[in-house]
């Protein structure tokens, strides 16, 4: 049976509909940064999409050619994922989609190094003989943090980030969103296939003890 993230790591990938602290550790990363507005047809956004599968699936994938990764287990492709800013805006504002920033991301097992990453990324060049220049290998430590599993589409998501920083300042804790820490979204659902009102989508954000 294929290890699933999702269900092995369940406090980060499958919260409950209410609030709750957690201590996110170090993990690796395939991401491709950029802006613009994720629903915009043929967009950036839908084409670093399309580059981070590509990655994902070469590395899962290599187990079947002659490429050897040390510790090599087989998996499934964790959900993609995001981190949202927008320059000069607290928060989200999503009626103005078109100024968003993005780091798209998708999670690599630990087995993978840098060197496994930069032979997918020929591996996937050559094979599919498109750029893959704008993506890159991420490590980030989240450390603590608020998160919630919202349910309904993206634009109601203002309210689930409310819930949360209401409970996050009751625990004691303040908002902590920097330039380093950011908004973060993990898609559990097909937005393509999934009724917008079903849609799951774990929100989280960076937080700090509140001084004094």
């Amino acid at each position: 049976m294929a290890f699933d993230y999702k269900k092995e790591f369940k406090e980060f990938y499958m919260p409950a509909s209410k609030p709750e602290i957690v201590t996110v550790p170090k993990m690796n990363y395939v991401a491709v940064r950029g802006t613009g507005d994720p629903n915009e047809e043929d967009g950036d956004y839908k084409r670093a999409i399309g580059m981070l599968y590509a990655i994902s699936f070469t590395i899962k994938m290599s187990k079947k050619g002659d490429h050897r990764i040390e510790g090599y287990f087989d998996y499934v492709v964790p959900p993609l994922e995001g981190f949202w800013w927008q320059d000069g805006i607290e928060g989200v504002d999503y009626a103005q989609k078109e100024t968003f920033n993005w780091i798209s991301v998708i999670r690599l097992p630990d087995f993978v190094t840098r060197a496994d990453f930069d032979w997918a990324v020929a591996e996937a060049t050559e094979k599919k003989k498109q750029d893959f220049s704008k993506v890159e290998f991420m490590i980030l430590e989240e450390g603590l943090c608020v998160q919630c599993m919202h349910v309904g589409p993206y634009d109601d998501e203002p309210a689930t980030v409310a819930m949360m920083h209401e409970y996050m300042e009751k625990q004691g804790y303040a908002l902590d969103i920097t330039d380093k820490r950011l908004h973060h979204e993990i898609y559990l659902s097909d937005a393509r296939k999934v009724a917008p009102e079903k849609l799951r989508t774990v929100i989280r954000h960076p937080i700090k003890p509140k001084e004094g």
